[in-house]
């Protein structure tokens, strides 16, 4: 391929807005396009790196036994309605109507419409188990979009899943799927981990989600050196408190004037802050109607939503409003506690909270707060539970402190169960002759923003860096002087006998100044360069490694054989 036969619009400035390096660079790089705030062209050599990727995915969804098919990204409401999530997605899901008033959405996943297309074709046990995927641009209303590609309003995804009569066909496929996914991110040459994870709008109860340690991670995990690694919505810790023994004092409430939160009141107090209770006010929505629910937490522990929301199985979680507060407790958040509350506002506490005695709290009167104030004697305890998110040197579950990290989201992988069939009706007749409903699991890598997660690894101050297995090309062929003959030459010789040996090469033919062509090519990325120069004359070129910057001599006739040697080593494969 001649680079001046390819649009790879490079530029020496990265966008003023741009915060990741894998946005400046694929920017600059000329890899992608800005077309509306969240929404992107992807040109040329971004879309060659794409195609790569999906032909991963492929060979390694067909060794599992999945098989690919397309659905419309254009799908009726009804649906969504029926499984409920038409109204739990929120604001992120894109509705527009048609000509003739019907409710439509746009597509930023596909359990319903393959649980339809299975519930309508599938009638008995002897057809399942079934995997099918698709490849495929989903659609969200970010609020936000950021990091370039990577938080986008459309996106390509792999989404695939499962359907089974029983509970053994459901964890075949899962299996499956979890080991073609280790194997796709390891053709693809990221660091990732694999992780416990919440399933959110997606349903189920078990879920696993791989995750690219990264700069701008849009999440925070936590690991240790050990087997432990998991989203710090679902991270715990070994729990350490010890029970104190001191003997419940008088209830007294004291004027806290200006105390709004924990680290206000223990100055106030006089207080450890490990004393007071913190009282996160929320709104659940259970069924059709919102409860007001009440989390205790120890001190200067945060609230983890994630566990409080799925302890209350609610649909919804969000924080109370001021009147909201006022109309229950009577008071605004800063002076908040469970002391005298009614039955109509349900009481967890963290487990920590359990061990503590005389602690403080507010007292449900601005600038108020009770001291001395105990479990069972002055307040009542609905519930108790790990609410806390955990914190960096903990003891994780494994036996070793816990580490955090910034991640990418690049996989995620759920058993849903029966969560969509029994909603929609998809069930068969099993091998006894009963009618029961499918079992589902639910498999998705973002394509498009795997991306951006190599970039983010691989990347550094002069440009992209991409692995051979899915850079757009093998070998940049760069003649100093295009105007020079013998090396045009050179270059065309070597680009038919790269060609000839199965590499993609890409000349640059260009006739620019040596500096601009080294400078494009650092920045496009591509895992071998070969520099065709003064010492053409002789049959020499310089051979240099994108990743390292090492540079070689190498002789025309031993390129062929150096480029598939030093291919190999980046792969890990030297023999």
């Amino acid at each position: 391929m001649r680079q001046s036969k390819v649009l790879i619009p490079t530029k020496k400035e990265a966008p003023s807005d741009a915060e990741a390096l894998s946005h400046k660079m694929m920017v600059r790089a000329g890899y992608i396009y800005q077309v509306s705030a969240g929404v992107w062209a992807y040109l040329p050599l971004a879309y060659r790196v794409i195609r790569k990727i999906e032909n991963i995915i492929r060979e390694e969804m067909a060794k599992a036994d999945a098989v690919e098919m397309l659905m419309p990204g254009l799908l009726p409401a009804e649906l969504w309605k029926e499984s409920g999530r038409y109204t739990t997605y929120g604001d992120n899901l894109f509705k527009l109507k048609d000509r003739r008033d019907r409710d439509f959405i746009l597509g930023p996943t596909h359990e319903e419409t393959f649980t339809e297309v299975i519930r309508d074709s599938i009638k008995s046990y002897k057809k399942l188990p079934l995997v099918v995927y698709q490849l495929q641009d989903k659609f969200r209303d970010e609020d936000r979009p950021r990091y370039g590609i990577l938080r986008g309003k459309e996106f390509e995804m792999l989404d695939g899943y499962s359907f089974s009569a029983d509970q053994a066909g459901l964890d075949e496929a899962y299996d499956k799927q979890e080991q073609a996914y280790r194997n796709i991110f390891d053709r693809i040459g990221l660091n990732y981990k694999i992780i416990l994870a919440d399933s959110g709008t997606m349903g189920g109860k078990n879920s696993q989600e791989f995750s690219a340690p990264a700069k701008i991670g849009e999440d925070v995990i936590a690991y240790t050196d050990g087997t432990y690694a998991a989203n710090l919505e679902k991270a715990t810790s070994k729990f350490t408190g010890v029970q104190q023994n001191a003997a419940p004092a008088k209830l007294t409430k004291k004027a806290t004037p200006g105390a709004h939160s924990v680290d206000d009141a223990a100055k106030s107090l006089g207080m450890d802050a490990n004393q007071i209770l913190k009282a996160m006010f929320f709104m659940a929505k259970m069924d059709d109607d919102y409860q007001p629910v009440m989390v205790l937490m120890r001190g200067n522990d945060e609230v983890n939503e994630t566990k409080v929301k799925n302890a209350l199985g609610c649909a919804d979680l969000a924080l109370a409003s001021e009147q909201d507060a006022v109309k229950y407790l009577g008071a605004h958040p800063g002076s908040l506690g469970p002391v005298g509350v009614g039955d109509d506002v349900k009481i967890l506490a963290d487990n920590y909270v359990k061990v503590l005695v005389n602690m403080a709290c507010g007292a449900n009167d601005d600038g108020h707060h009770f001291i001395n104030a105990n479990i069972g004697r002055d307040f009542r305890v609905d519930q108790f539970g790990d609410f806390r998110n955990v914190k960096e040197g903990e003891i994780a579950p494994d036996g070793h402190p816990l580490k955090f990290t910034p991640s990418i989201e690049i996989g995620h992988i759920f058993k849903l169960g029966t969560h969509y069939s029994e909603k929609l009706g998809a069930k068969v007749l099993n091998n006894n002759g009963r009618l029961v409903n499918v079992i589902m699991g639910s498999y998705g890598i973002g394509v498009s923003r795997l991306l951006s997660a190599v970039a983010e690894q691989t990347a550094d101050e002069h440009g992209l860096v991409w692995p051979d297995s899915i850079a757009p090309f093998d070998v940049h062929i760069i003649p100093v002087n295009a105007k020079k003959d013998n090396q045009m030459a050179m270059a065309n010789e070597l680009d038919q006998e790269l060609t000839a040996a199965g590499y993609e090469v890409l000349v640059d033919d260009r006739k620019e100044r040596a500096g601009v062509k080294f400078a494009d090519s650092d920045l496009i990325g591509l895992p071998i360069r070969i520099t065709i120069g003064k010492k053409a004359a002789d049959g020499i070129v310089e051979v240099k490694i994108r990743k390292t910057g090492e540079t070689i001599e190498v002789k025309q006739e031993e390129v062929v054989n150096t480029v598939g040697i030093l291919l190999k080593q980046l792969n890990g494969q030297a023999e």
